[in-house]
This record gives structure tokens, C-alpha cells and sequence, in this order.
């Protein structure tokens, strides 16, 4: 039989990083510099090998558009395909809120619980890192995307 696990993608910047989580502490951990268009069906492929998946979990944006879409429409396609339920939650858990690239100048930030632009002359650098303990209370089951255009026009 095999051992029973949760997945949780953060595919938002390269590396992309995956952690398998058992009873909500994470027990593996893979990164990849590779495309997650290119990666992530092999990943899987051999995660499912191993474990018996229960949830995935995902970072659903702000960050970059394409990156953010491949994620959403794979685990999206393997949640309907399985039977597994999907989660997401904003990025900002990733990354201890701390503001994340736009465009230019313009990077994310998260005031209170509202996401707009701010412009900044220097940027910091982003380091989305995977929990130890995974909070579950931190996802939510609409996992659409946060595309957040509107950064774009700004």
C-alpha cells in the first residue's frame, strides 16, 4: 500500500518546488530549474509511482502569468482526472509577504488582506520557500488563478 500524501506546488519563479507533505509535515522536497510545462508531468508521473495522492495544494499567483496558468491547468486537469481535491492560497504565504515582481518597477505587495502595486526603486530579491508544516487553514478550494493584470496597465 501505498503511503498516503499531500503535494504542494509553488511554480510562480525557477526553481519551481514541490514538497510532499504527510500529516500536514512536508517529507520530500524536489526543485527543478526545468520549464514546469516540460516537468511537471514527469514529476507526477513518479510521484504517483510512490505515493497515494490526497490533496494538491498551489501557489495561485500573483507572479508570472504563463507560469501561473501551466500550473493551474495541469493540477487542475489531474484533480478532475483523479478525483483529487485542489487548493490554493496567494503567494505571499511563500515568501513571508514580502513583495513580489510585476513588471519594471511595479512589484506585488499584500496590505491587510487586499493585493495591489507598489512601485519600488529597489527590488528585493524573491525566495518562496515550503513550509515545514503546512496550514491548511491558509488554502481555499477556489483555486482559479490570481492573474492580476492590472498591474500591467499601471
Amino acid at each position: 500500500m501505498l503511503k498516503e500524501v499531500d503535494i504542494l506546488l509553488i511554480a510562480l519563479t525557477s526553481p519551481i518546488k514541490l514538497g510532499v507533505y504527510e500529516n500536514s509535515k512536508l517529507i520530500e522536497t524536489i526543485e527543478s530549474e526545468k520549464k514546469s510545462s516540460d516537468i511537471l508531468p514527469l514529476l507526477f508521473r513518479d510521484l504517483q509511482k510512490k505515493y497515494e495522492i490526497k490533496k494538491l495544494f498551489y501557489a495561485n499567483g500573483p507572479g508570472s502569468f504563463m507560469a501561473i496558468k501551466v500550473a493551474y491547468v495541469f493540477l487542475k486537469s489531474l484533480s478532475i482526472l483523479k478525483n483529487i481535491p485542489l487548493f490554493a492560497t496567494d503567494a505571499f504565504y511563500f515568501n513571508e509577504n514580502g513583495p513580489i515582481k510585476a513588471i519594471g518597477k511595479l512589484h506585488f505587495v499584500k496590505v491587510a488582506l487586499e493585493i495591489k502595486t507598489q512601485k519600488l526603486e529597489i527590488a528585493p530579491e524573491v525566495i518562496f520557500s515550503l513550509p515545514d508544516v503546512l496550514d491548511y487553514n491558509e488554502f481555499s478550494t477556489d483555486a482559479a488563478p490570481l492573474y492580476m493584470i492590472g498591474a500591467v496597465g499601471q
